[in-house]
């Protein structure tokens, strides 16, 4: 799915739909995102020394996880973030990278999803984490 098939599946909306492409096979939701360098996140963090904030990451891990979220959950629902735990940041994202994301489902329990992320920069293990979401109609 390109930005403008997300938008079908997802409510978010520029700037904060932080997901260029997203795909979704043998229960595994693959997302991307290239930093440019100019998004509003990185202009106080660091000045002279851009780092994509760390909620940053785990927001764009969500959004990567919800495409998987949304075709078990079913069209017109929307997903809101519950809880993360065990969140580790290991190497920076910085302008230039294009990081990607692979995120499972591990468990539904009623309207509650729950699942885990990774997140890579050129095979570079960059950020990992669990999360849950409830999901409610529209």
């Amino acid at each position: 799915m390109n930005r403008e098939e997300i938008k079908r599946i997802l409510p978010h909306r520029e700037p904060m739909l932080l997901v260029d492409e997203a795909t979704v096979e043998d229960g595994v939701a693959a997302g991307r995102y290239t930093v440019r360098g100019d998004e509003w996140f990185l202009q106080g963090h660091f000045p002279g020394n851009p780092v994509v904030p760390g909620v940053i990451l785990c927001e764009m891990m969500a959004q990567s996880a919800c495409a998987l979220l949304l075709e078990k959950a079913g069209e017109g629902m929307t997903p809101y973030f519950t809880s993360l735990d065990k969140v580790r940041f290991k190497h920076m994202v910085l302008p230039g990278d294009t990081i990607e994301f692979t995120c499972t489902i591990t468990a539904q329990k009623g309207p509650f999803y729950f699942g885990q992320g990774k997140g890579y920069v050129a095979g570079k293990l960059c950020i990992s984490g669990e999360f849950s979401f409830a999901v409610k109609g529209a």
